[in-house]
């Protein structure tokens, strides 16, 4: 198996969650205005990394104690990396292809380890030129590992497929039976090593409707200035706009709004071609690697049914009447006769200030997590007591919020912590992925404890599932309460209904192109506008300009992805829900999951601890939820 870095799929994975903007952690467009209140510090107030007490700072020297410790190990990774050649052409016996996976696994994890430590020192203070080059030389090297393994699949599945199987029924190579198993599997679309050359080659060219994309984007495409709220002009930036989309004002809405849809309106036939680019190259890509579909080749590679897919989608659209109920509540809360697309991150409740500090944070999350019992709460409390989390911004700290980490050695937690609840949430957020990872790597050996993107998002949101519901329990009042809620019903609206209407937009222009019709600026347009009518309903005044939406997602260029945002929550949901009601059994199944890491397939995992994700279950037990959520909005607003 080729060299990969086990650690960066996952940051990415939890850099990116729902919203427009491809950053760290990107304020989620299911996130209302009224839950981010942050500790102002202007830049000037900042302190220095080296200003930052020990007790607010990850313990980094856990992973490597000094920098001749890291040198030492990068020594070792180089000879290593120089072994791997000898092991060219043998690949035909257990005890070499032992060996073999032994040296890839010591390999993967040296090398992963060296990124990492690289990667958060340079983290701590971006501007570092020390860590600068040190994170690029982890990188290189990651590079030069990669090359040096990567004839090991190639070997492996140019063998006879009984020789596979006779390698998977082998004692001597248990440990990587899963490994075996996933190759075999993939044996039907590995072409022959002339068309695989070929293949690789054009990797590059591939990458180019992303890459165009991206430059008009982020640096070509520029917004005209509107008028805030204090009737002063401001330049509109991709920053900025859902602050703006969140003003109390609904004149600066719906400035703010037409005025980035009239900017892609302008650029829609080049954002058009170069989406149509990127459909037409997976179209290509699943034909030559004979896939009956696009969406199948993209679900492959975790081993998700297409049924999961397609029940998502058609167990929501079940479900839309509660959104549209949910619309009603909106229009009648912010007080219009008409409730437009603009008004979709208005504040619906007057603004609750929740100053909550880092160690009431703690506390509180540690007090909803309490049904998870006794063992979760102690590797908790461990995080917190030894230097798993950097917690307060400094000067040039890297922005948002991520869980990492290497095998080996604990996980850890970056934080930009503001005394809000939206830090509390982002605090159990973070733990549950940490948590998460302790338990698959405490508990699996490397090559099998690193979890899926597709399994990634559970543990997190399984978090804040049970801090809401405690949050909500204890709740008194009817202000903070409504607060609550808002903030909940919003999520279900971004992370289910939203991520669920790409996916299905994702899934019709797919289906046009393979056959054979055409992906213009106006059918794109007509496609999004229509599924938008659909998911917001007839109390919602469908703007025009919302038909532009396709041209501003970046996810479109990740296909077939965003999907498991929705699948994520609701899997969560799920727990959540068996967790507060049957007590023990339930919570031994979720951690039992948490244990299972990337030991089976990702459908498997989930559905061993009780969530079926192949059925429409786990989306009505989530929707049941939401539905719970909006009637005590409607009675507090009786």
């Amino acid at each position: 198996m080729p060299f990969v870095s086990k650690s960066l799929p996952l940051l990415l994975a939890l850099s990116l969650l729902p919203g427009d903007l491809l950053s760290a952690n990107p304020l989620p467009e299911n996130m209302p205005a009224s839950s981010h209140h942050s500790r102002r510090i202007s830049m000037e107030q900042l302190p220095k990394r080296s200003e930052v007490p020990a007790e607010n700072r990850w313990k980094l020297e856990d992973m490597f104690g000094s920098q001749k410790d890291w040198d030492a190990a990068y020594a070792e990774a180089k000879t290593l990396i120089k072994q791997a050649a000898d092991f060219q052409g043998t690949l035909d016996s257990a005890p070499a292809l032992k060996a073999c996976f032994e040296l890839d696994d010591k390999l993967g994890l040296q090398t992963e380890r060296l990124y990492v430590y690289a990667h958060m020192r340079q983290d701590e203070d971006t501007a570092a030129p020390t860590y600068q080059a040190l994170s690029q030389k982890a990188k290189q090297l990651g590079v030069e590992a990669g090359e040096a393994t990567s004839f090991i699949t190639p070997e492996i599945l140019s063998l006879p497929v009984e020789k596979l199987d006779e390698f998977i029924a082998d004692p001597e190579l248990s440990d990587y039976t899963f490994t075996l198993t996933e190759m075999k599997r993939e044996k039907a679309h590995i072409l022959s090593k002339t068309e695989e050359a070929l293949l690789a080659q054009v990797g590059n060219i591939s990458q180019a409707p992303q890459n165009i994309f991206g430059m008009l984007n982020n640096a070509d495409l520029k917004f005209p200035k509107i008028k805030g709220e204090n009737g002063k002009e401001v330049e509109l930036t991709h920053g900025n706009y859902i602050q703006f989309l969140e003003s109390a004002d609904r004149e600066v809405r719906r400035g703010a709004f037409k005025a980035v849809y009239e900017t892609y309106s302008k650029q829609k036939n080049t954002i058009a071609a170069t989406l149509s680019a990127n459909v037409n190259k997976n179209v290509f890509y699943s034909r030559v690697r004979k896939y009956p579909s696009v969406l199948e080749m993209s679900l492959y590679g975790d081993n998700i049914p297409k049924e999961v897919y397609t029940n998502l989608i058609d167990t929501v659209h079940q479900s839309l009447p509660l959104m549209h109920r949910y619309m009603k509540l909106r229009q009648k809360l912010l007080g219009v006769d008409e409730l437009h697309m603009y008004d979709l991150f208005a504040p619906l409740v007057d603004e609750y200030k929740m100053d909550i500090t880092f160690d009431e944070a703690k506390k509180i999350t540690k007090e909803g997590l309490k049904p998870l019992g006794e063992d979760y709460l102690k590797v908790l409390q461990e995080g917190y007591d030894n230097g798993w989390i950097d917690v307060y911004e400094n000067e040039n700290k890297r922005t948002g919020a991520y869980s990492w980490g290497a095998y080996g050695t604990h996980p850890y937690v970056l934080l930009n912590h503001n005394d809000n609840l939206n830090s509390m949430f982002t605090l159990a957020h973070e733990m549950g992925h940490a948590l998460h990872s302790y338990y698959s790597d405490t508990t699996l050996k490397y090559r099998d404890a690193q979890y899926t993107i597709f399994l990634a998002e559970v543990a997190s949101t399984t978090n804040e599932a049970l801090l809401m519901d405690y949050l909500l329990k204890k709740s008194t009042d009817p202000k903070e309460k409504m607060y609550l809620l808002t903030y909940y019903a919003d999520q279900f609206r971004g992370t289910v209904f939203r991520q669920t209407m790409f996916a299905e937009f994702e899934k019709i222009i797919h289906q046009r192109a393979e056959e054979g019709e055409s992906l213009t600026p106006q059918d794109l347009s007509s496609i999004y506008y229509d599924l938008n009518v659909k998911y917001y309903g007839k109390d919602m005044v469908v703007d025009k300009d919302i038909e532009m939406e396709w041209a501003r997602i970046p996810h479109f260029y990740n296909s077939f992805y965003v999907y498991k945002y929705a699948t994520g929550f609701s899997a969560a949901t799920s727990f959540a829900k068996q967790i507060l009601e049957e007590g023990k059994p339930a919570v031994d199944r979720y951690l039992g999951f948490l244990k299972s890491g990337g030991s089976d397939y990702s459908i498997n995992i989930l559905s061993k601890a009780g969530v079926d994700m192949s059925s429409p279950e786990p989306i009505r037990e989530a929707m049941s939820v939401f539905e719970s959520v909006i009637e005590q909005m409607e009675q507090l607003t009786k």
